[in-house]
C-alpha cells in the first residue's frame, strides 16, 4: 500500500520573505571560468529568473601556466623580479572576473592561494632545480604562509585598488570576499595562529582600500564535536572578537560575514568500493554546530555563507574513481539539494540568522559523458540538479503558509550515526523516505509549490501518494495548474543517455536525443480545475527521489 502524505497551502497567508538563499556556486579550477564551456554554464545561471548568481573559485593568486587542470589553476597575478620587487599582472585575473560580470553574474572572490614567489620555503623540504621547485609548488607550496607578511599586505592592497580602477567601487562593494579555503586541513601549511595573522594583515589591507566591502573567513571544513575544524573555528572567532591583532596590536579584528563548509559524506578513490551514500542529516547537523559557535561568540547578527555545501567532498572524482558517485548523474542529486537546502533554511529561521549554502559544482571540459563528477552539466548537457536550480530561480519572494503532515524532523540536536568515525560510509538502507516542501507567491500573484521526496538510500523505490490542498483562492472560480517534475523519467537527460547505450562520447544523433531531454519537463499537460469555497485539491504520485513543482494561476 502506498504511503499517503497530506499537504496544505494557504495561498492567502504570507508568512514572511522567501529569500533566494541558493544563488551561490563554486568550483576549484579558476581557469575553467572563461573557456567556452565555462561561459556557456555561466550564461545558463544568468538566465535564471533570480540572477545574478555568485561564483567562488580557488587558485586565483597562484602561479603556473594559466591553463586549468583538475584541482589546480593559476593567474600569475603576483611575481617578483630578480631583485625581489613585486610585479603585478592582472591579465588572467581580469579574464575570470570579466567572465562573471559579462555573463550577468557576480564574483565571490576567494583571496588565495600563495603565489610561488611569496611562499615561505621554510615550510617545505629543500629541493634543487626549477622543475623540482615548480612541481613542489603545485603539490604543496601554494598552501604555505607568506615569506613576508608586508608583501602579502601589498598584494591585497594592489588587488583591491585594481578592482576599483577596473570595475568601480560601487560594483566591487556588491561582491563577497573570503580569505583562503579550508585552512584547518592540507590547504594551509601554517597553524591556526598563522592563519589569524594572515587574516589580520588581509583585513587591514582590504578595508584600507574598500572600507565598505565584505570580508570573511575562515572557510573551515565540516564541523564535528571535538574535531579539528571546530577547534580551529572557535580559535578564529575568539581571535576576531578579543584577540590581539597581529597588524595593529589592537583588540580584535573586523569580520563582515562568516564562512564554513558542510558535506554529507566522503567517497575516496576506490575501484571496488562498497555501497555508500551521503547523509542529509549529517550535513544539517554540521550547519547546526557551526551556527551554535557563531551564536556563542556573539556573531549571530552576521550573514553566514556555507561556502561549500555538498553531498560529498571530491568534486573532480567520478564513477570511474568510486562507483558510489553515480548519484551525481541522477535525480538523487536534485532531491538531495532540495532536502538539505530546505533544512538549512529552517535552521536559518530557527536561529534568526541569514544562512546561505554554496553548491561546489561547475563543469569539466573534455570529460566522458555522465562522468559522475560533481557538475551541473556534462558535455554541455544539463543534469537533473541544474533543473532543480531552474525551479528555484522561478520562485517569488513571499513565503506562504505551508504544512506537511509527514515532514521528517531533521536531526538537529545529535550527530547522526552514519558509520565509522570519519563519516565515510553510510548505506541508509533502513531509512524512511522524507516528503516535504514549501510554497511561495509568484511575482504575478500565482501560487508556487515545491515538493520533494528524498531517501539517502539511492536504491530506495518507495512510491508515495501526495494530496495537496490549496486554500485561500476565494477570488477565483477556476485555476490552471502546471505540474513540472524531476524524477527518473522527467527533466533528467541521464535516463535518455542510458537508453542511447551510455556512450562516452555520443554521436550527433545520440547527442541530439540526450540533449532534448535535459530541460525542465512537465509531468502532465496543464489542466483547469474549479475552485470550491476557495479551495482546490490535487493528488499525484511521487517516487523516493523526485521533485514536483506546481504553479497555480
Amino acid at each position: 500500500m502506498k504511503q499517503l502524505v497530506e499537504m496544505n497551502v494557504n495561498a492567502d497567508i504570507v508568512t514572511g520573505e522567501q529569500e533566494h538563499y541558493w544563488r551561490y556556486i563554486g568550483y576549484d579550477e579558476c581557469n575553467y571560468t572563461y573557456i567556452p564551456e565555462g561561459i556557456e554554464l555561466l550564461k545558463k545561471f544568468a538566465s535564471l529568473g533570480d540572477a545574478p548568481y555568485y561564483f567562488r573559485t580557488h587558485f586565483m593568486f597562484c602561479t603556473g601556466n594559466c591553463h586549468g587542470t583538475y584541482k589546480f589553476g593559476s593567474t600569475n597575478l603576483y611575481t617578483e623580479d630578480k631583485d625581489g620587487n613585486p610585479v603585478f599582472d592582472f591579465t588572467y585575473y581580469d579574464k575570470i572576473i570579466d567572465a562573471y560580470l559579462e555573463t550577468g553574474n557576480k564574483p565571490f572572490v576567494e583571496l588565495g592561494f600563495m603565489p610561488m614567489d611569496l611562499v615561505d620555503t621554510n615550510y617545505l623540504n629543500p629541493v634543487e632545480g626549477s622543475w623540482q621547485a615548480y612541481n613542489q609548488y603545485k603539490e604543496v607550496g601554494w598552501t604555505c604562509p607568506p615569506k613576508d607578511y608586508n608583501k602579502w599586505h601589498l598584494l591585497i592592497e594592489e588587488t583591491m585598488k585594481h578592482l576599483i580602477d577596473r570595475y568601480g567601487i560601487n560594483e566591487v562593494n556588491t561582491w563577497y570576499f573570503e580569505l583562503w579555503n579550508e585552512p584547518d586541513i592540507f590547504y594551509w601549511s601554517g597553524n591556526t595562529g598563522e592563519y589569524c595573522k594572515l587574516y589580520d594583515y588581509t583585513e587591514h589591507a582590504f578595508h584600507s582600500v574598500l572600507p565598505d566591502a565584505r570580508l570573511s573567513g575562515p572557510a573551515v571544513t565540516g564541523i564535528f564535536e571535538e574535531g579539528h575544524a571546530q577547534k580551529f573555528f572557535r580559535f578564529f572567532l575568539e581571535h576576531c572578537k578579543a584577540g590581539s591583532n597581529y597588524y595593529t596590536n589592537e583588540k580584535g579584528t573586523r569580520l563582515d560575514f562568516i564562512t564554513f563548509h558542510v558535506k554529507g559524506g566522503g567517497f575516496p578513490f576506490k575501484i571496488r568500493a562498497e555501497k555508500a551514500v551521503p547523509s542529509v542529516e549529517s550535513l544539517v547537523h554540521q550547519v547546526k554546530l557551526g551556527l551554535d559557535l557563531i551564536k556563542e561568540y556573539g556573531y549571530d547578527s552576521l550573514e553566514v555563507v556555507l561556502s561549500e555545501a555538498d553531498p560529498d567532498g571530491w568534486a573532480a572524482g567520478g564513477v570511474y574513481d568510486n562507483a558510489n558517485m553515480i548519484f551525481r548523474n541522477t535525480e538523487y542529486y536534485a532531491t538531495y539539494v532540495a532536502s538539505t537546502y530546505i533544512k538549512i533554511d529552517e535552521l536559518s529561521l530557527r536561529y534568526n540568522m541569514k544562512v546561505k549554502p554554496l553548491a561546489w559544482a561547475f563543469m569539466f571540459p573534455g570529460e566522458r559523458c555522465f562522468e559522475g563528477t560533481r557538475t551541473f552539466t556534462t558535455q554541455g548537457i544539463n543534469k537533473a540538479v541544474f533543473n532543480m536550480f531552474k525551479i528555484l530561480g522561478q520562485l517569488g519572494n513571499q513565503r506562504l503558509n505551508f504544512h506537511c503532515g509527514e515532514a521528517k524532523v531533521p536531526e538537529y540536536e545529535k550527530e547522526p550515526d552514519i558509520g565509522n568515525p570519519i563519516h565515510s560510509r553510510y548505506t541508509a538502507e533502513e531509512e524512511i523516505t522524507e516528503v516535504s516542501g514549501f510554497a511561495v507567491k509568484g511575482i504575478n500573484g500565482e501560487t508556487q509549490i515545491v515538493l520533494f521526496s528524498h531517501n539517502n538510500d539511492r536504491d530506495k523505490k518507495d512510491e508515495i501518494t501526495v494530496r495537496v490542498s490549496v486554500t485561500g483562492l476565494f477570488k477565483k472560480d477556476e485555476v490552471t495548474v502546471s505540474h513540472y517534475r524531476i524524477d527518473e523519467e522527467h527533466s533528467n537527460a541521464y535516463g535518455e543517455w542510458i537508453r542511447q547505450g551510455s556512450p562516452m562520447y555520443p554521436d550527433e544523433n545520440q547527442y541530439k536525443a540526450i540533449k532534448a531531454r535535459d530541460g525542465l519537463e512537465k509531468l502532465t499537460g496543464d489542466f483547469k480545475t474549479m475552485v470550491s469555497d476557495g479551495q482546490i485539491t490535487v493528488s499525484f504520485d511521487m517516487t523516493a527521489h523526485s521533485v514536483s513543482y506546481l504553479v497555480i494561476k
